[in-house]
């Protein structure tokens, strides 16, 4: 038994076309203009002659006869007005199923229009089939099974090009759920649901209303036969009642509005057995409470004939206020018009009227007012549901979508021995590939096997070594394209490579894929610059026989939220190992300093003209001073000294503003003082401030404390701060003569970013 295209019919998801996504054809039959009516005519009985041999006695996997679901598709396609052309399409696509060179030979007979429908459509089927095996999978739950239907929809658009490729796959479902319900055989019901989720949508959209509540019925009646059943039986006991009332109120209606002169058109309008059965539940209504059983639309030239219609039938009927709806008004937030009213005949049996121009019923049955998008999304919970957040988007999508439109295209493409280009798509920036369990993926155009690897699951991305692509491996930068199957290989262990974030090379497409590589390499260098920072921190402890401290409490000592906080800035030479030193040696307690200084100046003048701590107070012996650190002194400075209460004598240099106010306020406090000679062969060092203005990068820190180190210059403490570009620093240096600090100083200035380096 032939594995055929019908059952491809099997394999579909709705989609939704574009003006540019139609593939022209081209002229079949040589030496005669493609757009004569008896030249197309002639295409399909040739078409009919070259595939009945080929399909005749060949059966589909669905049972079907071959030839006979070829026909059937061409009748279908008949009766929504496709071109014969369109139709004799039916035939050789069915035909290139038994081939063993499909394309090349109707490529040669008839085109390489026909040859690209053949491929594009033999390459559909395989999708659909792994489409649907991926719906089918009971492990989805609703939410999961929505999306992957509209990744499928999307995915069939990228395929669907030639607008014959749609149309064919709409009409061979159709043909097959006819044949499941002539022959009364069981359909399986992945079959039956794929044409509820995919195909009836799919016709929707498009606007091609008569397949479309056909294939709902069919699939509400192998989906669910009871119900199908049970509402086939409440509407055949009344069939007849309501065929007659319906006839009755046509005929009476239309007369009326000939009598005062308004032209319409009144139709009695047929609610198929799924659309009653979807709002009795979506709205918990009874059988007899679903009020557009018996229905009417008229058709007028105008917006006042509208208004005039409905002034008659509120005169002829007695009218429902509160179903009565004004449309016209106040369209429907996708553009669909129409007035709508529910009267009450002389039997109190409910009837629906719409009243619309034909502009209105044009816009509305041809798509054009994307009623398909309020149908399926429900505005506030229709049949379950409400309406998407891309509401507008599916809107103008349906505008350019709808059927008379699409077909009209075809019949334009098919000119004078011209071939005509597949246009481009709305999803042209998008791939949908599969896993291996046929999920699928849904990928920026040329992606690749990584950005496919990263999308599933971050780790398998970075451990992603190599790939199959339909069981064939391939290197990692080799473009997706959609429909492929997609198999990562991947070691136990493992992380990207630099080369990935190289764009010329071409490994990464997607900006997911990108960040997520970037965050790996950022880690890892966290992750160095901590054991960096670690090493040397336990190092200090050691030297210091503090290694029983613990490392959390010392960094919340220090004013880190953690150990590894303490670590990366010291890793990054942003924090000196100084301040943990000084931590763990707190200064020895100094004595009561009014105590010491009141007995120092009882004392009196001393001779020594070198007390201890290298600054030399005039007439007072070892006397308590302090350097100030408002202006930091240092030798060779010019200093005075000024008698603080509790804290000594302040050393400031003479040109210190806070020295000249408080001498100012109290000059009787100022005594002279001199630098000293330090004792001992060791010099005095002495702390003073150096500010720093640069442009801030990175390493700048590390550049100017690598300079004081150079220089011999111990840094004790640094503030930074970073502004709009500019950092701002103020590093305390131990010196022992503050002239050779301007030395170091104009060294300072020739790093690289920095604009000023001057003492505080």
């Amino acid at each position: 038994m032939k594995t055929g295209l019908a059952d491809a019919a099997v394999e579909t998801a709705p989609i939704v076309l574009l003006a540019g996504d139609v593939a022209g054809e081209e002229a079949l039959a040589p030496g005669q203009p493609a757009g004569d009516a008896a030249s197309q005519d002639a295409v399909l009985v040739r078409a009919r002659a070259f595939a009945e041999p080929l399909l005749a006695g060949e059966r589909f996997d669905t049972g079907e006869d071959a030839l006979a679901h070829a026909d059937g598709v061409a009748a279908i396609l008949q009766a929504i007005g496709a071109a014969p052309t369109m139709r004799a399409a039916a035939y050789l696509v069915y035909a290139g199923d038994y081939l063993a060179k499909p394309e090349e030979v109707i490529a040669k007979a008839y085109g390489e229009s026909y040859a690209s429908l053949v491929a594009h459509t033999r390459k559909l089927v395989q999708v659909q089939r792994s489409a649907r095996e991926a719906l089918g999978d009971a492990v989805l739950d609703a939410a999961q099974q929505a999306a992957q239907v509209e990744r499928v929809r999307k995915m069939l658009l990228a395929f669907s090009r030639d607008l014959r490729v749609v149309l064919l796959r709409l009409a061979s479902r159709l043909q097959t759920l006819r044949y499941y319900a002539a022959s009364k055989q069981a359909c399986p019901q992945a079959l039956a649901r794929e044409s509820m989720q995919v195909f009836a949508p799919l016709a929707n959209r498009l606007g091609i209303w008569q397949i479309k509540w056909e294939i709902e019925d069919l699939a509400f009646r192998f989906q669910q036969p009871d119900e199908y059943r049970r509402i086939a039986s409440l509407l055949d006991e009344k069939r007849v009642e309501r065929e007659q009332v319906v006839e009755a109120a046509r005929t009476r209606l239309g007369a009326v509005l000939a009598e005062v002169g308004v032209h319409a058109e009144v139709q009695g309008r047929p609610k198929h057995l799924y659309s009653i059965w979807k709002k009795m539940r979506g709205k918990q209504l009874d059988f007899e409470r679903v009020l557009d059983v018996r229905a009417l639309r008229v058709i007028v030239d105008d917006v006042p004939a509208c208004y005039a219609t409905l002034g008659r039938v509120h005169e002829l009927w007695r009218s429902l206020p509160e179903e009565f709806d004004d449309y016209i008004a106040r369209p429907k937030a996708n553009g669909y018009q129409s007035l709508h009213t529910v009267v009450l005949d002389e039997q109190d049996r409910p009837i629906e009227i719409q009243i619309r121009t034909t502009a209105m019923h044009e816009h509305a049955e041809s798509g054009i007012a994307a009623h398909w998008a309020y149908k399926e999304a429900g505005a506030r919970g229709y049949a379950g549901v409400s309406a998407g957040g891309d509401f507008e988007e599916q809107v103008a999508q349906a505008r350019k979508a709808v059927l008379r439109q699409l077909l009209a295209w075809e019949r334009e493409l098919v000119e004078p021995g011209g071939d005509s280009a597949p246009g481009q798509g709305l999803f042209d920036d998008r791939i949908y590939v599969f896993t291996p369990q046929a999920a699928i993926i849904e990928l920026p155009a040329g992606a690749t096997a990584i950005d496919f690897a990263y999308t599933l699951h971050t780790d398998l991305g970075h451990r992603c070594r190599g790939a199959r692509v339909d069981g064939a491996m391939v290197t990692l930068n080799t473009p997706l394209a959609s429909g492929q199957t997609v198999e990562i290989v991947a070691v136990k262990e493992g992380g990207p490579s630099l080369d990935w974030l190289n764009g010329e090379l071409g490994y990464l497409r997607s900006s997911r894929a990108k960040t997520k590589v970037r965050a790996w390499f950022n880690a890892l260098t966290q992750q160095h610059t901590i054991a960096r920072g670690r090493e040397a921190v336990e190092k200090l402890l050691q030297r210091e026989g503090r290694t029983a401290i613990k490392l959390d409490e010392l960094a919340s000592q220090l004013g880190f939220r953690n150990a590894e906080a303490l670590f990366e800035v010291v890793g990054k030479d942003e924090f000196s190992l100084r301040n943990i030193e000084t931590l763990l040696r707190p200064p020895e307690p100094l004595p009561d300093p009014d105590e010491a200084l009141a007995q120092r100046l009882r004392r009196g003048p001393s001779r020594d003209t070198t007390p201890k701590g290298g600054v030399l107070v005039v007439g007072v012996e070892s006397l308590l001073t302090t350097l100030a650190r408002c202006c930091r002194p240092a030798p060779p400075d010019a200093i005075g000294g000024y008698v603080t209460r509790g804290k000594g004598v302040a050393i400031h240099r003479t040109g210190c503003s806070n020295f000249r106010q408080m001498a100012g306020r109290a000059p009787e406090r100022v005594i002279g003082v001199a630098w000293g000679r330090p004792r001992g062969d060791a010099p005095a060092v002495y702390p003073v401030d150096v500010a720093v203005e640069a442009a801030d990068r990175q390493g700048l820190l590390r550049d100017i404390s690598e300079l004081f180190a150079k220089e011999k210059m111990n840094v004790v403490g640094v503030h930074t701060q970073s502004l709009r570009g500019t950092a701002w620093m103020t590093f305390t240096v131990e010196i022992s003569d503050s002239a050779r600090l301007q030395a170091v100083l104009g060294s300072v200035c020739q790093v690289s970013g920095v604009r000023s380096a001057r003492r505080r």
